[in-house]
């Protein structure tokens, strides 16, 4: 797929439809910066995007992919297959983001007794004291940087890299 292509394209349909960047990132519920980088080809929608961005530009999936106008109308199984990648994308993304969740109040809990313990903790360093101190403060930060990790978006780049090269040696 050419990047740069598809968003010159999705920028023809844009001013066809005489939008701004503004009032589409509106409809989108983006940035006006989210719709820029689209149609400079930096960024791509995603997918659930796309099929919002097909209906309202009225082209099929096909063409936005191809970056240019085919005589075609959008294909409603092809439509509907891409509804349900678009929900399935979405499914996992909350399930995700919940575990995010939780790693973040444990990470937030274990900080807090580590405080509590530094307080209330004997002045001298005990062994049960000084390893329930370096435990909490090992576990939260390791969940904040899990947390980091995951969320950001270049690690997802390495585990969907992972996975690809998982999935060649199975077969």
């Amino acid at each position: 797929m050419d990047q740069q292509k598809i968003g010159e394209f999705l920028k023809t349909l844009r001013k066809d439809k005489n939008l701004t960047q503004e009032e589409l990132a509106d409809k989108m519920n983006v940035s006006r910066r989210t719709v820029s980088r689209w149609e400079t080809g930096s960024n791509l929608p995603d997918l659930s995007i796309l099929v919002e961005l097909a209906d309202l530009y009225d082209v099929d999936m096909r063409e936005i992919f191809n970056g240019e106008r085919k005589n075609e109308t959008m294909d409603k199984d092809l439509k509907e297959t891409m509804l349900m990648a678009a929900d399935y994308t979405d499914d996992n993304m909350k399930k995700v983001m919940k575990r995010m969740q939780l790693m973040f109040i444990g990470a937030t809990v274990c900080g807090a007794l580590y405080i509590l313990l530094l307080f209330i903790g004997p002045d001298i360093d005990t062994g049960l004291y000084g390893f329930l101190n370096g435990g909490l403060l090992g576990i939260m930060f390791g969940m904040l940087i899990m947390g980091i990790f995951i969320t950001d978006k270049n690690f997802r780049k390495v585990t969907e890299w992972k996975q690809s090269k998982l999935g060649k040696n199975k077969k």
